[in-house]
């Protein structure tokens, strides 16, 4: 289950290294502190580093409501720019919704955002009650809880409470505004996905894999997590491969067995 984000948890993280940037964008609902452990492992790797608060997502599902996706949108697109100033190369990370902001960040960036890894991207759904959100939003405010989606045990993520039904409806837009574009996406594409996710339904995979026909998609299967894979079981998998995979692309050399990590 979700627990109530403290001050740490919603705090953005930032990290300036070397000449190649990766800016990363946590979920729907929830905060910095999901991306917080992959974010500093790439900075470990020395990477420079931005991984911002969504807007409205300091503090209740009520705050939340109170945004819509353009405002999440240009939270990950001014980090994306400032690493720009910085670096020589930029790439871009996302959990879930995450996954669907720096899509977009792709489609509106396809000669500077030069590679994406995504977690469990979010591009759809199935779900009749999430369909009708954008129908329902007026009378019904809030739903139960959708983060804390994690395999290991002891592990919990800092999320909203309750789901914005307002807001998601926001969301829901912006996947329709995406999904078309898909074939804008210039930049490879490293695709995680959890064989068990209990938020995002396999439909969104098919969807980036049927859309993105100008890229490449390589997806792997994490076995052993849920939806919140980058506090999950599968994690140091996910940063480890995320690191070479950017590396490669940037076309640094890959450490040695005897360098370090």
């Amino acid at each position: 289950m979700p627990t109530a984000p403290a001050p740490d948890d919603v705090a953005p993280f930032s990290a300036d290294g070397g000449r190649i940037g990766v800016v990363l964008s946590h979920g729907f609902t929830g905060t910095p502190a999901s991306m917080r452990p992959w974010a500093q492992a790439l900075a470990d790797a020395g990477f420079s580093v931005r991984l911002p608060l969504l807007p409205g997502h300091d503090g209740s599902w009520r705050d939340i409501n109170r945004t819509r996706w353009p405002q999440w949108y240009a939270a990950v697109e001014n980090a994306y720019l400032d690493l720009t100033e910085r670096c020589d190369t930029v790439f871009a990370c996302g959990l879930s919704m995450g996954g669907t902001l720096v899509t977009r960040l792709a489609q509106l960036h396809p000669e500077g955002v030069a590679g994406l890894v995504l977690v469990n991207p979010a591009f759809g759904t199935t779900r009749l009650d999430a369909r009708l959100a954008p129908y329902i939003a007026w009378a019904v405010r809030s739903r139960p809880a959708i983060g804390g989606d994690i395999k290991k045990p002891g592990e919990t993520e800092p999320a909203g409470d309750r789901t914005p039904v307002v807001a998601f409806a926001s969301l829901y837009k912006l996947w329709r505004l995406t999904v078309p574009m898909l074939d804008r996406v210039q930049a490879p594409v490293l695709l995680y996905r959890s064989r068990v996710d209990h938020v995002v339904e396999p439909l969104s995979a098919e969807l980036l894999k049927a859309g993105a026909v100008n890229t490449s998609v390589r997806e792997v299967i994490l076995e052993n997590s849920y939806h919140v894979a980058t506090m999950d079981n599968d994690a140091p998998q996910i940063f480890a491969g995320s690191i070479e995979f950017l590396r490669s692309l940037a076309g640094e050399p890959q450490p040695s067995s005897a360098d370090p990590a």
